[in-house]
C-alpha cells in the first residue's frame, strides 16, 4: 500500500493509506441464507404456525358443520354455506402459503 495525501482543509494535510493493486480480495463476500441455528428456529416458529392454522381449520368445520346441524331443524340451514365457504377459503391459503410464497420468492 502507499501513502497518499488528502487534502483536509488549506493547511492541513493527512496522509492515509490507499489501497493498491490486488487488495480487493481481502473485502470480505457475505453467503446467501440464515445461519444455520436461526434456519431451524424459525423452521420450528412455521412448522407450529401452520399446525395451529390446519387445527383451526379443522376445528372450523366442525364447528360449521355442528351450526349447520343445529339450524336443520329450525329450516335456516343454508345461511351456514357462505361461512364454510369462509372456513374453506382460510384452509386453503393456509395450505399453501409456503407454495405461494416459494413461486413467488
Amino acid at each position: 500500500m502507499k501513502n497518499t495525501p488528502l487534502a483536509l482543509s488549506d493547511t492541513a494535510w493527512s496522509y492515509l493509506a490507499a489501497p493498491g493493486p490486488g487488495t480487493a480480495s481481502t473485502v470480505p463476500q457475505p453467503t446467501s441464507g440464515a445461519p444455520g441455528a436461526l434456519a431451524d428456529a424459525v423452521n420450528v416458529v412455521l412448522g407450529i404456525a401452520a399446525w395451529a392454522g390446519t387445527a383451526a381449520g379443522v376445528a372450523g368445520v366442525i364447528i360449521t358443520g355442528i351450526m349447520m346441524a343445529a339450524s336443520m331443524k329450525r329450516g335456516e340451514g343454508s345461511e351456514h354455506f357462505s361461512r364454510l365457504g369462509m372456513v374453506l377459503g382460510g384452509c386453503v391459503l393456509v395450505s399453501t402459503a409456503g407454495p405461494v410464497v416459494a413461486f413467488l420468492f
